[in-house]
């Protein structure tokens, strides 16, 4: 049997010969006439014989035909199994936050995509940032994730297809006590003297530090010394609390008491959120996802960049090809 036989070819010969009618096969199968001719006609090249033969007034199997017919059959029922059953395993999805937050981009889109495959499920992780879920991807112990995909190492960058789905806008969050919490926003310039955690001590967020290092050097503003990050809400707020640096963050966080999250402006620096996942992959759940991140982009101008606004030029590199 030839190795680039496609199962589009088989399903064709399989419809043609339970009908018998070229005309009838081609509707049941939502394919024009011509189309279907011409997928039987390759079959028969493919196996060096005819398979069926026509005349003005009918269509009948041939013996190859007839041959063919149970194990063509087969092929097509095992094919349809293996499809099956890849649809009906859960998607996982590294969510990118271990809490949730009430504008995140992953609880913004886990609500409609499950409802637009509610027999199925998406099952949300949280491996820590990008950079670790990237790993996971490639090792297809994990099938999407959400994050900034320009921070990546090329290496991992050339394994993985990415989707933009979400300008964030970037923040800074602090203990409510600190000199700089009461104002409505901060400008660039005012952390000048206050150096800014940029989570650089982590390394499953390397995509993150590495934005925050080129927002602080192209501002010349200076980075904290990178600690151990904490995890989870109450964890946070100590580690705030405990070093007294502003976190670089977006506005989209999660609320903590007793910390603040202040917009940064002049300029107004984003971090393009990308929903990224091995090539290739063929799932309901990430056809929902997609369908759901395209849909609230649409109406709420999720990857409509305000003028005057800063974001690293990788990233501005993979929204204009977006754009395409």
């Amino acid at each position: 049997m030839p190795s680039d036989l496609h199962p589009r070819l088989l399903r064709g010969f399989v419809t043609t010969a339970e009908t018998l009618h070229f005309g009838r096969a081609a509707e049941r199968l939502h394919v024009a006439q011509q189309a279907l001719s011409r997928d039987v006609r390759a079959l028969e090249r493919l196996l060096g014989d005819a398979l069926f033969t026509r005349t003005t007034r009918s269509v009948e199997l041939t013996g190859a035909g007839q041959r063919l017919l149970p194990k063509a059959r087969q092929l097509l029922a095992l094919h349809d199994e293996i499809l099956t059953a890849a649809e009906q395993r859960p998607l996982l999805l590294d969510v990118n936050s271990d809490v949730s937050g009430p504008d995140l981009t992953s609880d913004r889109l886990l609500g409609p995509a499950r409802a637009a495959w509610p027999n199925g499920d998406i099952l949300a992780r949280y491996l820590g940032g990008l950079a670790a879920a990237a790993e996971a991807l490639i090792a297809h112990r994990l099938d999407a994730s959400l994050g900034r995909f320009a921070g990546l190492d090329a290496r991992v960058r050339s394994q993985l297809a990415q989707v933009p789905v979400r300008l964030e806008r970037v923040s800074v969050m602090m203990p409510d006590t600190h000199p700089l919490a009461g104002r409505p926003v901060l400008r660039l310039a005012d952390l000048a003297g206050h150096p800014v955690d940029i989570c650089a001590g982590n390394p499953a967020t390397t995509e993150w530090a590495d934005l925050g290092a080129r927002l602080l050097r192209e501002h010349g503003l200076t980075a904290a010394a990178p600690y151990v990050p904490p995890v989870g809400v109450e964890e946070t707020a100590r580690y705030l609390t405990r070093h007294g640096d502003p976190m670089l963050t977006t506005t989209s966080g999660p609320l903590i008491r007793g910390v603040v999250n202040v917009p940064l402006v002049d300029p107004v620096p984003l971090s393009l959120v990308s929903l990224v996942h091995r090539p290739g992959l063929r799932h309901p759940g990430l056809t929902a996802l997609l369908t759901a991140a395209a849909e609230l982009g649409a109406r709420e101008g999720w990857l409509r960049r305000p003028a005057g606004s800063w974001l690293p030029a990788a990233d501005a590199a993979l929204l204009e090809a977006s754009a395409r």
